[in-house]
């Protein structure tokens, strides 16, 4: 009944709300890619998305038909690898950036495991930055990192904004230097809060550093100072900063999948996992 070329066209403007980007990310058409979301609708009986010439959003079907679209693919290509009879196997080696530590990636990795069991999965969770240099050091296979707006590198799971947050209380002094919870270098976040602000020729100090997202987010509830994070990945009990307290813009983020370059025995692998992180990149905006 339902299309899964189709289908995959509508996750992919689930997730990046742009058909631009959604034709980018499948090398498709833009007019290829409203055609495939028509059909749906059509053979759905419903409106998935609420659209104008500035906007994309999905409406309550749409929601519902993540599920299922995620279900049917998930089925389709599990039918795909039995009856061809291919079972990749070997080992895999996955970067994840802290960014994710408090989303629902557990979800994606724990159905590839039981997809693919023969593949040895080695997950590394790191600083954006270092995942990059690790992965182009061949230490590892495939990485879901951040990128820096300009980085050509990757395949486009999704982009964002980054926005201040803190705790709800922290009120911050306008005659006194921002305090900063941070990453340590080569942290992209860091880097691009502490550009903002010079451009803006704000003073600062760095009153937390930590390469764990749990020790910047208990130093943020406590109260210590603000940070830089993606406006879609805002862990519970922290709010974005009001704009009266006169930070500056932070600019958008993109989060990417980048493959190794070199053509080793997890190429089949890192690319199923890849598969599986497109189709699921809805459960990567939601906390558990």
């Amino acid at each position: 009944m339902y299309d899964p070329s189709q289908l995959r066209t509508f996750l992919a403007v689930a997730q990046t709300l742009s058909f631009t980007q959604a034709a980018r990310r499948l090398g498709l058409r833009q007019s290829t890619v409203s055609q495939h979301v028509r059909r749906l609708e059509g053979t759905a009986g419903r409106q998935l998305f609420t659209r104008d010439t500035h906007s994309v959003e999905l409406t309550e079907d749409g929601e519902a038909m993540l599920g299922f679209a995620r279900r049917i693919l998930e089925a389709h290509e599990q039918a795909a690898a039995f009856f061809t009879g291919t079972r990749l196997r070997g080992r895999l080696r996955f970067g994840a950036s802290e960014d994710f530590v408090l989303t629902r990636l557990t979800e994606i990795l724990e159905a590839f495991r039981h997809d693919h069991p023969e593949v040895d999965l080695e997950l590394t969770v790191e600083l954006s930055g270092t995942l990059h240099e690790r992965l182009a050091d061949g230490r590892l296979d495939l990485v879901l990192a951040k990128r820096r707006p300009g980085d050509p590198r990757g395949e486009l799971v999704w982009d964002d904004r980054l926005v201040w947050i803190g705790a709800e209380r922290l009120r911050l002094d306008p005659d006194r230097p921002v305090p900063l919870i941070v990453y340590p270098p080569p942290g992209i976040s860091r880097a691009l809060a502490l550009e903002a602000l010079e451009r803006q020729g704000r003073s600062w100090r760095i009153a937390c550093t930590s390469g764990s997202l749990n020790g910047l987010v208990a130093a943020a509830r406590a109260g210590l100072g603000v940070m830089a994070h993606s406006r879609g990945l805002i862990p519970p009990g922290l709010v974005r900063v009001p704009d009266r307290a006169g930070l500056p813009e932070l600019g958008e983020v993109e989060f990417v999948l980048v493959h190794g370059r070199r053509h080793t025995a997890a190429r089949g692998a890192a690319d199923a996992l890849a598969a599986s992180i497109l189709s699921g990149g809805d459960r990567l905006h939601r906390t558990r």
